[in-house]
C-alpha cells in the first residue's frame, strides 16, 4: 500500500477493498469545516458523516433523482465498463456519496475520473457550469478484514435508513442494498 498525504493521510495504491467517502462543495456548515486535525482521520469521518446525514440545508443536489442517477451510472461505468475496481456497496446520499470497492487502478486517478465526470454533467444539468460541485479531498479508508469489510458495507447500505431516507435499506434507489438483499453479497478478496 502506498500513502500521501494532504489535510488527511490517503491511500494512492492498494490491492485491498477501499472505503471511499466524498461530499459536495460547501455542505458542511461554515462554522464545523471538516479537520483532521490531531483526530485519526477514522475518527474525524464519524461526526462528520453525521453531521451531513442531518443536514437540510446547503447544497443537496444528490436529492434530485437527475442527479443521483448520473452519479449512479458513472458508479457502474466505471465498474464494469472502464474496470477502474471492482464494486462491492455504495450509497449516495443527499449530500455525500459512500463507496466500498477493490482498486484496479490509484485512488487518486479513480476518483478524479468519477468526480470529474459527475461534476461536469451535474453542473450542466443545474446551469452551475464553472462551479465546484465536489469538495476536492475524499476520505478513505483501506480495509483490513473481512470483519471490517462487513461492517463498512453494512454501514454503507444501512446510511439511508439512518438518513431517515427510507424504512429499510433495499427500498432506497440510489444504493446497492437491493443488490445484496437478492444475491449473496461480494467478499473481499
Amino acid at each position: 500500500m502506498t500513502i500521501y498525504r494532504r489535510r488527511l493521510p490517503h491511500v494512492y495504491e492498494t490491492q485491498n477493498p477501499v472505503f471511499l467517502t466524498w461530499r459536495l462543495h460547501g455542505s458542511l456548515p461554515q462554522n464545523r469545516p471538516f479537520h483532521g486535525g490531531s483526530q485519526t482521520s477514522g475518527k474525524a469521518f464519524v461526526p462528520m458523516d453525521r453531521l451531513l446525514d442531518e443536514q437540510t440545508t446547503g447544497p443537496l443536489y444528490l436529492r434530485h433523482p437527475a442527479i443521483a442517477d448520473l452519479v449512479v451510472e458513472a458508479i457502474h461505468h466505471n465498474a464494469d465498463t472502464l474496470r477502474h475496481y471492482q464494486l462491492h456497496a455504495f450509497a449516495i446520499m443527499p449530500n455525500h456519496v459512500h463507496l466500498l470497492l477493490t482498486p484496479a487502478i490509484p485512488l487518486p486517478r479513480l476518483t478524479r475520473s468519477l468526480k470529474g465526470i459527475t461534476a461536469k454533467r451535474a453542473n450542466q444539468i443545474l446551469a452551475l457550469t464553472g462551479t465546484p460541485f465536489w469538495q476536492e479531498e475524499t476520505y478513505d479508508r483501506e480495509v483490513r478484514d473481512q470483519s471490517e469489510f462487513d461492517r463498512i458495507q453494512s454501514y454503507i447500505e444501512a446510511n439511508p435508513v439512518h438518513a431517515g431516507l427510507a424504512q429499510e435499506a433495499s427500498q432506497y434507489r440510489w444504493s446497492s442494498a437491493a443488490q445484496h438483499q437478492s444475491h449473496q453479497a461480494p467478499r473481499a478478496a
